[in-house]
């Protein structure tokens, strides 16, 4: 057989050892970056197979950078929804005259009043699509498979799924204002000075609840640090965390349940939708805790050892 144009009989040149190595479109002998037959060999041409340039290797994992800020910012617009449904609307609705169209029924007429049982029952399928979501999704059976198929995505998919969920029950709530009252401020000088506590209350619990999300990773928990990660090759957020770490957070799902039971319970008003939203609220944050000793003395020790590192600027101005 001739050998390809521009190359003598004999041993096919070799700039250098190694060369086929360092140059992957050199195929070696007759066989040139064109595929068979080299550059003017026979059959159709096929390109050689370069390493991808790392900008395209780096596309794919840049794709996933927007996803996870759509889930955040969608979960951030939920959360300040869920301030103005849970904190504004009962602190700032106003209470109905009575008398009035919407006036207040006792507890025994509202058992058979259709135009309350409905409502409240729409409001109970809203609250059992949330909690139901928001449990499933965190089992390790459904985590594992969003894993499988969603990868680094897997947390930011579970925050945007549940922020729907929430939306959904904020957007379709049916209020009841001819239900009954468990308890309300309408005379002087209550009617003043409780609203206005219970607003100091709630900022103070909201306050609270966004600096524990500040301390407890806000970043992973919505699930932007293991996309951060995961585009510069960083592994996964909760690899370096320490063992004793990931069993509190197994078992503590809502490190803020206080300040919210605040903002449930601490209303002027605590009519008939509002005591089912906070009865079921309860119910599944107490549920969902999981605490026990060996638990609580890691959050002993965590607190000695910060108590202890901000107290040693003092000690040494002291000495």
């Amino acid at each position: 057989r001739d050998p390809p144009c521009g190359q003598k009989k004999g041993r096919a040149a070799d700039p250098s050892p190694g060369f086929e190595r360092r140059n992957p479109a050199f195929l070696g002998g007759t066989r040139g970056a064109w595929g068979r037959g080299g550059a003017c060999g026979r059959g159709n041409p096929k390109p050689a197979r370069f390493p991808t340039p790392p900008c395209v290797a780096m596309a794919p994992a840049l794709l996933l950078i927007p996803a996870a800020l759509a889930s955040f910012i969608l979960a951030f617009g939920t959360g300040v929804e869920f301030v103005r449904f849970t904190s504004l609307r009962p602190l700032l609705g106003g209470i109905p005259e009575p008398g009035g169209p919407d006036a207040r029924q006792g507890w025994l007429a509202a058992v058979q009043d259709r135009s309350i049982l409905v409502p409240l029952a729409w409001d109970l399928g809203l609250l059992l699509l949330f909690v139901g979501q928001h449990s499933l999704m965190a089992t390790e059976t459904v985590k594992a498979w969003m894993s499988r198929y969603f990868g680094v995505l897997q947390r930011s998919l579970y925050v945007a799924c549940t922020a729907l969920a929430l939306q959904l029950v904020m957007r379709y709530w049916e209020p009841v204002p001819r239900g009954p009252v468990l308890w309300e401020a309408r005379a002087e000088p209550w009617a003043t000075w409780v609203p206005l506590l219970c607003f100091v209350l709630h900022v103070i619990s909201w306050l609270l609840i966004f600096s524990i999300l500040l301390v407890f990773d806000y970043a992973e928990l919505m699930g932007l640090k293991q996309v951060y990660y995961h585009v510069l090759g960083l592994g996964e957020p909760l690899a370096l965390k320490s063992p004793r770490a990931l069993r509190l957070f197994s078992h503590l799902r809502h490190p803020v349940c206080v300040e919210l039971l605040t903002v449930l319970w601490v209303v002027p008003t605590l009519g008939t939708d509002r005591l089912l939203l906070a009865l079921l609220l309860t119910l599944y944050l107490g549920l969902a805790h999981g605490l026990d000793q060996q638990d609580l003395r890691y959050l002993r020790a965590q607190l000695q050892r910060k108590l202890h590192l901000l107290s040693r600027p003092q000690e040494g101005e002291a000495e």
